[in-house]
């Protein structure tokens, strides 16, 4: 069932996550005091969503990063209606927040087509005006792409998620026996035998204190925040960032994971997740192994373990826990399947959820209208 011809896989070297726009709305056009004529209205700037678009082929296409729409006509004699100018549009990224200059957020571009105002033209000049023009409105705006990929890879540095993603998209990070190997998203693709796609992206390896942007900090976790779900990686023989930093089992650390999601954004640990306990090809593996799955099934028997600080409000919830070895092959072709198996459930939930909404703004439609009518 499982792949894997051709591999789609593109470094994070070309890849931009966030751009800095000026935008103007065009100015209105003059009045026409004499024959009470207004001006055309400036035009507006808009961001469209286009799917092959990315953020850097925005960013090379216009390097000044400048866009003003064009202005109202004036009122004339033979015109007594200036017509409005012409709108600007934006192409970006399907996968796009879009925000202000003080990160106050304007807009979403969830799905190709979506359009969000983000400069408005000048009014015409008319009676209210004195018959004078009103210029656009002036904005900076900044272009967020969340959405880079349907699997997010989670982990300590070092727990093999480059060594994962090699093995099931055949892409080619980086690799080395030391931390912070992944220091920018790589991104590769799973493609099964029904062409299905599925997209896994290894991105930065957390440490503790990230919520409050240490290492990758929050350029990490930001980019948690599009991924469809979570898939855990986590050592089987536990982790250790440096001699001068504090030893965490296999338990411990998907406790501390789970506490800087937490941290950063309590909805994080509402996304689907899976882990994959790597490393299984190393000696007493099995017996470290059972003893994570049973400290998983129980874990409130083991918090006293750790300070208070440490423990998150609720533990992750796994929908599957797959030993594997990224080194050996062990336990791949599974996880691909429950990755598949996975993101396919919560399809149909989400598409089950969204027809009972329909079904009830309907009913509630209905019931308005038939006790608005007269007896």
């Amino acid at each position: 069932m499982v792949l894997c011809g051709c591999v789609l896989f593109r470094k994070y070297g070309n890849f931009i996550d966030n751009l800095r726009l000026f935008t103007k709305g065009g100015s209105g056009g003059m009045g026409y005091p004499r024959l009470g004529g207004e001006g055309g209205k400036g035009g507006d700037i808009w961001v469209v969503a286009h799917k092959k678009m990315t953020l850097k082929q925005l960013k090379d296409k216009y390097p000044q990063k400048r866009f003003v729409a064009e202005g109202g006509a004036n009122s004339r004699v033979s015109a007594l209606k200036g017509s409005k100018g012409k709108d600007c549009e934006i192409s970006a990224p399907v996968g796009i927040s879009v925000t202000d200059e003080n990160g106050k957020i304007i807009g979403e571009l969830n799905k190709e087509g979506d359009r969000i105002l983000v400069a408005e033209g000048g009014l015409g000049g008319k009676l209210l005006t004195n018959f004078l023009p009103l210029k656009g409105q002036r904005r900076i705006i900044h272009l967020d792409l969340k959405l880079i990929a349907d699997v997010g890879l989670v982990g300590f540095p070092n727990a093999g998620k480059s060594s994962l993603l090699s093995r099931v998209s055949h892409a080619k990070p980086a690799i080395a026996d030391y931390a912070f190997t992944t220091l920018k998203p790589e991104l590769g693709k799973i493609m099964y035998n029904d062409f299905k796609q599925i997209s896994v992206a290894d991105l930065p390896g957390l440490i503790e204190g990230a919520h409050v942007n240490k290492g990758m900090g929050h350029k990490f976790l930001k980019h948690i925040e599009r991924t469809r779900q979570l898939l855990f990686v986590v050592d089987v023989c536990g982790f250790q960032l440096s001699s001068q930093t504090k030893y965490r089992t296999a338990f411990e650390t998907i406790i501390l994971l789970t506490k800087e999601l937490e941290l950063y954004k309590e909805e994080l640990q509402t996304k689907p997740a899976l882990l994959a306990v790597n490393k299984m090809d190393l000696p007493d593996a099995r017996d470290k192994f059972h003893e994570l799955v049973n400290q998983l099934q129980n874990p409130k028997d083991f918090l006293h373990l750790f300070e208070k600080n440490m423990i998150p409000e609720r533990t992750m919830e796994f929908q599957h826990i797959i030993p594997i070895s990224a080194i050996t092959g062990e336990g791949i072709e599974e996880l691909k399947n429950c990755i598949r198996k996975s993101l396919d459930e919560h399809a149909n939930q989400e598409n089950e959820a969204y027809h009972k909404k329909q079904l009830l703004n309907l009913q509630i439609s209905n019931t308005t209208s038939y006790s608005e009518r007269p007896s």
